[in-house]
């Protein structure tokens, strides 16, 4: 599945510019912590977090994440949308729980 199906599935808000909508997506990791994420989180997987700040980009270079969907309606700030842009990382918000999420991308990957 791509990331543009993933976002159209799953009815999620795209942030900033449509970058990396072509990627593909093979799993998906659930993480807050972002050394854990670091740790764990897999190429090509799509992130779910409510960490919207500006190591969240980083830590999505350094994994290799597909996109990054921000739980519980968490939308960062402007030059965060722009890092992300820049580096051609997908990053959307969504109103439900990671739990939900975390759910529907299961469901899709199946």
């Amino acid at each position: 599945m791509t990331v543009r199906e993933m976002k159209e599935s799953m009815h999620l808000k795209l942030l900033g510019k449509e970058t990396g909508m072509d990627e593909e997506v093979k799993g998906g990791y659930i993480g807050d912590l972002l050394s854990f994420v670091m740790a764990h989180a897999q190429s090509k997987d799509a992130w779910i977090t409510v960490q919207g700040h500006m190591n969240s980009i980083a830590v999505a270079i350094m994994t290799g994440v597909s996109a990054i969907i921000l739980a519980q309606g968490v939308v960062p700030n402007l030059e965060t949308i722009e890092k992300a842009n820049e580096e051609k990382i997908s990053i959307f918000t969504s109103e439900k729980s990671s739990f939900e999420l975390a759910y529907e991308l299961g469901k899709l990957l199946e």
